[in-house]
């Protein structure tokens, strides 16, 4: 069974930063795209960012370009999502997402629980 854990969420003011992490266990990590994926209240989930499992390949949201970076270490199995400059629109559950194919979308193999971003201004 793959387990998705997030963890770093929490309640920032808007200008500020959090690192997300996602570890992954079960599975065989460098198998899997991995993605972050966010939904705000009242509204769909939305594709954030997302990297290869060679890690030289990132994908982001326009929404987030510059401003978040995605990362993972394939020897400690684990996914991060570093974010700067949040904005009170970045409020929202994240959840990570891992595909054993070529990309994640929303419709990713396996998903992790989410945690709770809050931005304030």
């Amino acid at each position: 069974q793959v387990l998705l854990v997030e963890s770093g969420g929490g309640l920032v003011q808007a200008g500020g930063s959090l690192r997300l992490s996602c570890t992954v266990s079960g599975g065989t990590f460098t198998s899997y795209t991995m993605g972050w994926f966010r939904q705000a209240p009242g509204k769909e989930r939305e594709f954030v960012a997302a990297i290869a499992w060679h890690r030289s390949s990132t994908y982001y949201a326009d929404s987030v370009k510059g401003r978040f970076t995605v990362s993972r270490d394939n020897a400690k199995n684990t996914l991060y999502l570093q974010m700067n400059s949040l904005q009170p629109e970045d409020t929202a559950v994240y959840y990570c997402a891992a595909d054993r194919g070529i990309v994640v979308t929303t419709r990713a193999d396996y998903w992790g629980q989410g945690t709770q971003v809050t931005v304030s201004s």
